[in-house]
C-alpha cells in the first residue's frame, strides 16, 4: 500500500469514504495539525485543503473535488491576444 508524504510525519490519519453528489465514491484523509485539520485524498492527485473543524475539512474536500473534476469548456476561456506555445517538459 503506498503512503503519502504526511504519514510519515504524523500519526495515522481518519479515513472516510466521501461520496459525491453524482454518487461518486473517493477515500479520504485527514489528520489534526495544530488547529488545523488537514484533508486530502489520493485518489484525486493534487486534492487538498483544511478546516478548523473536522467537518469543514470534508466539506472543503469534497468542494475542492467537484471543481477539480469540473469539466473546462475551451471556448468559454478568453481569447489569447498572441499565439500560445505548447510543449512537453521533462522532470
Amino acid at each position: 500500500m503506498l503512503h503519502s508524504r504526511f504519514d510519515q510525519f504524523f500519526a495515522p490519519p481518519a479515513t472516510y469514504t466521501l461520496s459525491m453528489a453524482s454518487k461518486r465514491k473517493v477515500e479520504a484523509r485527514f489528520l489534526k495539525h495544530g488547529k488545523w485539520w488537514v484533508g486530502w485524498s489520493e485518489d484525486v492527485p493534487g486534492a487538498l485543503t483544511q478546516g478548523r473543524t473536522l467537518s469543514e475539512a470534508r466539506e472543503n474536500l469534497k468542494d475542492a473535488i467537484r471543481l477539480m473534476l469540473e469539466p473546462v469548456d475551451l471556448r468559454r476561456l478568453p481569447q489569447a491576444r498572441t499565439r500560445y506555445v505548447a510543449e512537453t517538459l521533462t522532470l
